[in-house]
């Protein structure tokens, strides 16, 4: 590695003239000791890392994923994200008219704070079947967490999470459950829809009530698939009374109606800047539609001739990136980001983060040498540039004091003892942060071995991010 290193920017003195003897600089003193000058920060290490980035082989799937991320924030009850037919509805605009039919997925991730009342808000997600026939639908896998049973805490970078029980955020919770094959017990494992009947998928509450802040939110992601067309919506709605004042969940019919009638629930979050803009912020926008594709396979190989990846010379690296976007494409010309099937004109143009999507990469790492290498694999997060300004992505020690991955991935290898190993890896990192390796590996002089990388890139991270695979000076 290169490493840079930043000067401090020194601040000009102040002077004060005293009883015209001298002219001295005024200085900091520390609380505890009036006459100790404050030492000033050490300058941050800019550390370049040498090897080559490259683009990620294979492409998004074209399995569409309904994508309710918009309003994120809930204040007002109304529809979140409607894929119905317009004809018969108050607010036209607020449907899509995009029926799935076969395997689809869903993502529904939303908060609220401090709404009226202390008022419980429910999430509703209501499936229809416009046909004449019944339809079933399968839920594959599916999960859903409140803030509050998977709150935004401070991990090591990195923890072993074969039972689960490490996560940061329910976005992270919902994915690593989906990522293990999971489906919750509250969820059935089918849905059985008569013609022109709707069935609720989920009728959930973001309670804020007795909370030491009235803040929560609810992240939710299902694998489905359905034997005939179905239309999807998600609603937000204020909690029903009980006669004893207590707080309800809708009913089916109270859903149906708010469908019916209701208008976009608010408020409505940034307009997101137009891909053919040349100036100005970049504002990506949250997502409300159909995004496409739910998975990306990726053999990481020299080229499509060789079925091998040949490992980097020693204090070497080779990147791929991994949910590159506008702006943030790495030096790889690369945009991963899914394109948005339907869209409501406020929101996103593309699924930016690919929250919800399969990354299922592997690499058949192939030493060439004539002596044994030590390689490494490294998920990792650079600093965000479209362009890499120096040559080679860029980390800095200390990191930027801001967590930009927070998920599982699921490592499958075969060990230094011949035997297979497979484990799921939480982790938590700070952009730019220099860290140790995920996986170390010993390959034997002229040895191939497979590496695989399964990870669902999960809804409480901000991309991009690479897979670095190194081998180590000796």
């Amino acid at each position: 590695m290169k490493i840079k290193f930043r000067q401090p920017k020194v601040p000009t003195p102040l002077f004060i003239l005293l009883s015209g003897l001298a002219i001295i600089p005024i200085v900091s003193y520390t609380h505890s000791n009036l006459n100790a000058q404050v030492t000033p920060k050490p300058a941050p290490q800019e550390i370049v890392q040498s090897g080559e980035v490259r683009p990620l082989p294979g492409q998004l799937d074209s399995i569409p994923v309904f994508n309710s991320n918009s309003p994120e924030w809930i204040k007002t009850e109304g529809i979140l994200l409607s894929t119905f037919a317009p004809e018969g509805k108050k607010v036209p605009a607020a449907h899509l008219n995009f029926p799935f039919q076969g395997r689809f997925d869903l993502f529904a991730h939303h908060y609220t704070h401090t709404p009226k009342d202390l008022q419980t808000l429910y999430l509703g997600v209501m499936l229809h079947n416009p046909g004449k026939k019944t339809v079933r639908v399968d839920v594959l896998q599916g999960a859903s967490y409140l803030m509050q049973d998977a709150p935004f805490v401070t991990l090591p970078p990195y923890v072993e999470n074969n039972d689960g029980k490490a996560f940061a955020g329910p976005g992270n919770r919902a994915v690593s459950d989906v990522l293990r094959g999971v489906r919750q017990r509250e969820f059935p494992a089918r849905l059985v829809i008569p013609p022109g009947a709707s069935r609720m998928l989920l009728n959930h509450p973001i309670p804020v009530r007795n909370l030491e802040k009235p803040v929560n939110g609810r992240s939710s992601f299902f694998r489905l698939r359905s034997s005939g067309k179905v239309y999807v919506a998600s609603l937000a709605m204020f909690a029903k009374k009980n006669a004893d004042g207590s707080d309800r969940g809708p009913t089916l019919q109270e859903w149906q109606t708010l469908l019916t009638t209701g208008n976009f629930a608010g408020p409505r979050d940034k307009t997101p800047t137009p891909p053919d803009a040349t100036g100005g912020k970049l504002i990506y926008g949250r997502v409300a539609g159909v995004s496409g594709g739910s998975q990306w396979k990726a053999d990481l190989v020299d080229n499509l001739k060789d079925q091998t990846l040949t490992i980097p010379q020693p204090g070497k690296a080779i990147s791929y990136g991994l949910a590159t976007l506008r702006g943030g494409r790495l030096g790889t010309g690369q945009n991963q980001t899914a394109k948005m099937l339907v869209r409501y004109p406020d929101t996103a143009y593309e699924a930016h983060g690919n929250y919800g999507v399969e990354y299922k990469l592997s690499l058949p790492l192939s030493n060439n040498t004539q002596e044994t290498q030590t390689v490494t694999v490294t998920l990792e997060t650079p600093l965000k540039e479209d362009k890499l300004a120096q040559g080679g992505l860029r980390f800095r020690k200390p990191s930027l004091d801001f967590p930009f991955f927070r998920g599982t991935v699921k490592l499958s290898y075969i060990d230094e003892t011949g035997k297979p190993q497979t484990r799921y890896v939480h982790l938590w990192h700070r952009v730019g942060q220099v860290l140790e390796p995920l996986l170390k590996l010993p390959l034997k002089p002229g040895s191939q071995s497979m590496v695989k990388v399964d990870v669902i890139y999960p809804p409480d991270s901000t991309p991009p991010q690479v897979l670095t695979v190194r081998t180590l000076e000796k």
